[in-house]
């Protein structure tokens, strides 16, 4: 689990190390959150290791004649260049006042020489455990709950987990919602099976698959079922979002590992990579970003931020669809 760390003093350099997306995601928001409780209009630039070029990190944390701070993010900080570890490295020896980078690994053999040189460095180091033990994950369930100042019991955290799966984002987003429609203090086994009926017939994933596999008549038709039988619309984003990440992670998979190499460098079980390496058929990076993208602002509205979901989810849909072809 990630560390707390204090509210308006982040480190000019933070290391999250792991490869648990959503906590991993979460450190960073912390991080963020921190450098804008201390100055509110801190620019955030958002990096993907794979795009960022020499003298970027340079350009980036020069002062500015305004006297701004930012927070620079590199995720995928693993595919890295050599030049460009190097010049964080160096960086990370003497940052400047005005920035904040935060840096995301995996862990793992490759970009190594970037995280013992910002760790020799003094960077601030926060080490993301992956959860793989089922009583793990019932606590990670009760401290969702917590999170919300709401309360589950034992025995209705292990049916939501059989419910919705062991996908740390689908059972974040379960938790969130359950706690915002349910009544009461303490989620009860009742509430799950209320909030869930309707599942094993359409859920999230079952119109997750047909939109990536570029079905458009049967996502629609199965989304529409799925919000009549009472899924929750934040549920079908998040099982969406899930499906397009599984894409970008089998797609970026070094083409040199098979079998169990790739379950193991991946973390996922054999079956569901054959899976999506079936689904990955017409698609492209470019297009997988831009269905990234529509699930990112699908998600948004579904929670507050636009007035019709059900149009939201829709519109996500269609735009997942037209991506499939994107190179």
């Amino acid at each position: 689990m990630l560390l707390s760390m204090a509210a308006t003093n982040p480190a000019p350099v933070t290391l999250v190390v792991g490869d648990e997306e959503l906590l991993a995601d979460r450190a960073v928001g912390e991080v963020v959150a921190a450098a804008r409780a201390a100055d509110p209009g801190a620019e955030i630039h958002d990096l993907v290791g794979g795009k960022v070029e020499p003298g970027e990190l340079t350009r980036l944390t020069s002062p500015s004649l305004f006297g701004d701070r930012s927070v620079v993010a590199i995720r995928s900080a693993q595919d890295l260049a050599k030049e460009v570890i190097a010049e964080i490295v160096s960086y990370t020896g003497n940052p400047s006042e005005d920035t904040v980078l935060v840096l995301v690994h995996p862990g793992g053999v490759k970009g190594k020489a970037l995280v013992d040189g910002v760790k020799k460095a003094g960077a601030q180091v926060i080490t993301i455990t992956k959860l793989t033990k089922p009583a793990e994950r019932l606590a990670f369930v009760k401290a969702e709950f917590k999170r919300a100042g709401r309360t589950i019991g034992g025995d209705a955290a292990a049916a939501l987990l059989d419910a919705v799966g062991t996908d740390l984002r689908e059972l974040a987003a379960a938790c969130s919602q359950l706690a915002f429609d349910t009544p009461g203090k303490a989620i009860d086994e009742a509430a799950v099976a209320r909030y869930h009926r309707g599942r094993a017939e359409v859920s999230g994933f079952t119109v997750a698959d047909s939109a990536v596999e570029g079905r458009l008549g049967d996502a629609l038709e199965q989304l529409r079922w799925a919000l009549a039988t009472g899924t929750a619309p934040v549920l079908l984003v998040s099982a969406l979002a899930g499906g397009l990440r599984s894409l970008a992670k089998v797609g970026g998979a070094p083409r040199n590992l098979r079998g169990g190499q790739l379950a193991s460098h991946l973390g996922m079980p054999p079956w569901k990579i054959d899976r999506v390496q079936r689904q990955l058929n017409g698609w492209g990076p470019e297009g997988i970003a831009r269905a990234l993208q529509a699930a990112a602002t699908a998600d948004e509205q579904v929670k507050g931020g636009g007035a019709d979901p059900a149009y939201a989810l829709e519109h996500m849909i269609q735009t997942v669809v037209a991506s499939r072809t994107g190179r």
